[in-house]
């Protein structure tokens, strides 16, 4: 039948688009409203309608709960967080790893919610095995492996070949490192799951809903405003898209496939009984699961940005995208190379301009935000909300600080992006830079990384 292309993501092919809350009435008031119904908006309902039952809670969503990068995204629940080692040079190591702690839990904390709300996500808690295929990978590998270890990750493995591929057998591979802190999710069942439980907790969810603009205490829609002394804007890749906002975050583009139900005796030859989540040291890395269902779900980054912060249409892919990542999966599994490609899509997620992660309340305006994720948020999100949460409380006399409202990316702010057109012709050359060293490194033996690449580092302080 071929590959279909689009219709949001392959994490609906099997559920379909879920059937539309209605849309905002008109005008009306809240306690607090949330711009956004992906993780981080429901998170942030979720837990704040537990810790203070009587809140008025309302969530705007333009299109449908996950159908931006919370029902898009390669499945990964892990503890990787964006800008830790920015906050480790602005804070001191001792907060950032008081950050990367709280990551570390905040796997099995979305685990353990899921399970209590009844929501089942296809959650397989098989770690994290991020693995090299080139020297200069190699040496890359071994020095994130010993980073990860600073900031407290004494349960992470270092692995050799031989290691990793009694785990996963991708061709090529020469070591490997592997952590516990991670786990495979369906994002779709994910964010349908937690959308249902903010209703039942007396959340008040519109869809069909596009918030314009977000002034104190205000979110205006076309069909009317909701005033509230707190609006939390939640909208990470989307953002640009809000008046004023457009060059705050800009939307990255990230691309994936999934193939049709493996056989049996291709499974054999590729293992991955553990279903960890599986990535590598490349400068345009892949991330990929072995979904519940057999398949392999792949993703990388592709068309990575469309001129004046312009998001797709429903996922649609270009074909040379598919074809690239094709051709990703048949080189790192050779025994997949008759397998076909059921279903391809693309989505945004949040990059800032420094590449860091943050959770901002403006006590003056009640304005707040969470989000950057810049491709780590399916758990980062969770703490984003756990964190808003808690700011908001404290804000209200409600509540008092916490260890999470100490944490160095709480109040971080940044600059904003170069204006058109010199961010698209700097990203779009960022990443053909970024594809060429890896080009180089996978056919060269050196163990350094390429020059270019360093240059590229040095340029997006990533």
């Amino acid at each position: 039948m071929g590959t279909v292309n689009g219709g949001i993501s392959f994490w609906y092919a099997g559920s379909g688009i879920p059937a539309p809350r209605e849309p905002l009435p008109g005008d009306t008031d809240a306690d607090v409203v949330i711009v956004g119904g992906g993780y981080t908006g429901l998170w942030t309902a979720y837990y704040l309608k537990q810790a203070a039952p009587f809140l008025r809670i309302t969530v705007l969503e333009a299109r449908f709960c996950g159908y931006g990068a919370s029902g898009r995204n390669g499945g990964w629940l892990y503890n990787g967080i964006a800008g830790r080692d920015r906050y480790a040079a602005l804070h001191g190591h001792r907060a950032a790893q008081a950050l990367q702690r709280a990551m570390n839990d905040t796997v099995g904390e979305v685990v353990r919610v899921a399970a209590r709300e009844g929501v089942d996500a296809d959650i397989q808690q098989g770690g994290v095995l991020e693995v090299a295929r080139s020297p200069a990978q190699l040496a890359r590998l071994k020095a994130y492996h010993e980073s990860e270890v600073s900031f407290g990750e004494t349960d992470r493995i270092l692995l050799g070949a031989a290691e990793s591929a009694r785990r996963v057998r991708v061709a090529g591979t020469v070591g490997g490192t592997w952590t516990p802190h991670g786990a495979r999710v369906h994002p779709a069942k994910l964010v349908q799951g937690l959308a249902a439980a903010v209703e039942r907790l007396g959340v008040t969810v519109h869809e069909g809903t596009a918030v314009t603009a977000i002034r104190a205490q205000h979110a205006v829609t076309p069909y009317g405003t909701v005033r509230a002394p707190y609006v939390l804007r939640c909208t990470e890749g989307f953002t640009a898209g809000l008046s004023g906002q457009r060059r705050t975050w800009l939307p990255m583009n990230s691309s994936m496939i999934a193939t049709e139900p493996l056989p049996e005796q291709v499974w054999a030859t590729i293992g991955w009984e553990g279903r960890e989540v599986l990535g590598d040291m490349a400068h345009a890395y892949v991330y990929a699961q072995r979904t519940a269902d057999g398949r392999i779900a792949l993703g990388g980054r592709g068309v990575p940005y469309r001129f004046g912060s312009r998001t797709d249409a429903d996922g649609g892919t270009s074909a040379a995208t598919v074809d690239a990542l094709r051709r990703m999966l048949v080189r790192m599994f050779p025994a997949a190379a008759g397998v076909a490609v059921d279903h391809a899509w693309s989505g945004v997620l949040g990059v800032p301009r420094d590449w860091c992660a943050s959770v901002h309340l403006d006590r003056t305006s009640g304005t707040g935000w969470a989000g950057g994720y810049v491709g780590s948020g399916v758990a980062t999100s969770n703490l984003a909300a756990r964190t808003l949460r808690d700011l908001v409380l404290l804000d209200s006399g409600q509540g008092q600080r916490t260890e999470l409202t100490a944490l160095p990316w709480v109040g971080h702010r940044v600059r904003r992006w170069e204006p058109e057109p010199v961010r698209w012709a700097a990203v779009r050359g960022i990443y053909a830079a970024y594809r060429g060293a890896d080009r180089r490194e996978s056919n060269g033996r050196s163990a350094a990384t390429d020059p270019v690449a360093r240059w590229a580092d040095r340029l997006t302080g990533h």
